[in-house]
C-alpha cells in the first residue's frame, strides 16, 4: 500500500488553543492527525471541524467497545464526521466489529476502520491477568476476529505484525519514539525500525508536539525513512 503520509501526529492536549497552535505549526502535506478520547471529550466534533478547516486527515481513536448495536450507531455518527480512519476494540468480539462494518458499508464510507488488538501498554503479565493468555495467544484471537469481521487493519505494537500475519491489512503503530523514551508503552521502537517490522502508518505524539520546531521535525523524521 502506497501512502506518502507515513506519520500520524497524536494531539494529546487537553485544550483546543494549544491544540490548534500546534496545528498552525505544521503542513498538512506531511502527516494526518490522530484525535483521541482527551480532546473528542471535551469538545466533540467541534475540534474535528477546526482541524478539517486547516485541511488534515483525522484518525478518530475512541476505540469503540461495547454492544453491537450501540457500537453501530456510534460509527455511523463518527463517519458523518467525514474522519480519514475510525477504531474500535475487537476484545468486542466479532458481532461487534462487524457490526462497525455495516456501519461503514451504511454510510458508504471511504474512512479506514481498523482494530485495536492489545494495547501497546501490556506486557505479557498484564495479558495473563486480564485475560488469561499470553500476549500472544491474545493477538491471534483478536487477529482472527478482525479478520472474520473484514476490518480494514490493526492497531498493535510493531513487534506484533508479523504475529498478526494479515498482509492484505493496514498496521497503524503507535509506540513510536524519535528517542528512547517509552511514556506509556510497553516497547518503543524508532520510525526507521518500524517500518522494517512491516508498519503502515506511524502513531507520534511528544517527540513532534514538543519539539521546539515540529515541522523541521517531521521532515527529518521522512529523510531518515
Amino acid at each position: 500500500m502506497h501512502d506518502d503520509k507515513k506519520i500520524i501526529v497524536a494531539l494529546d492536549y487537553d485544550n483546543i488553543d494549544s491544540a490548534l497552535k500546534f496545528i498552525e505549526s505544521i503542513d498538512p502535506s506531511l502527516c494526518r492527525i490522530k484525535i483521541g478520547k482527551e480532546l473528542f471529550t471535551k469538545y466533540g466534533p467541534n475540534i474535528i471541524n477546526c482541524i478539517h478547516e486547516r485541511g488534515f486527515e483525522i484518525f478518530l481513536d475512541l476505540k469503540f467497545h461495547d454492544i453491537p448495536t450501540t457500537v453501530y450507531k456510534a460509527c455511523v455518527s463518527a463517519f458523518s464526521l467525514n474522519i480519514w480512519m475510525l477504531n474500535i476494540h475487537l476484545s468486542g468480539g466479532y458481532d461487534m466489529a462487524s457490526s462497525a462494518m455495516k456501519a461503514k458499508k451504511d454510510c458508504q464510507s471511504d474512512s479506514k476502520l481498523i482494530g485495536v488488538t492489545a494495547l501497546t501498554s501490556l506486557s505479557d503479565n498484564d495479558c495473563i491477568k486480564i485475560y488469561g493468555c499470553k500476549r500472544l495467544e491474545q493477538l491471534k484471537r483478536l487477529r482472527d476476529i478482525g479478520l472474520d469481521a473484514n476490518i480494514d487493519g490493526f492497531v498493535c505494537s510493531p513487534h506484533d505484525i508479523n504475529t498478526l500475519e494479515a498482509n492484505t491489512k493496514i498496521f497503524v503503530t503507535p509506540g513510536i519514539r524519535i528517542k528512547n523514551n517509552a511514556h506509556d508503552h510497553y516497547k518503543v521502537l524508532t520510525p526507521v525500525e518500524a517500518l522494517q517490522l512491516g508498519s503502515t502508518y506511524l502513531v507520534i505524539g511528544r517527540s513532534i508536539t514538543e519539539s521546539l520546531n515540529p515541522s523541521e521535525e517531521l521532515k527529518g523524521i521522512y529523510q531518515s525513512l
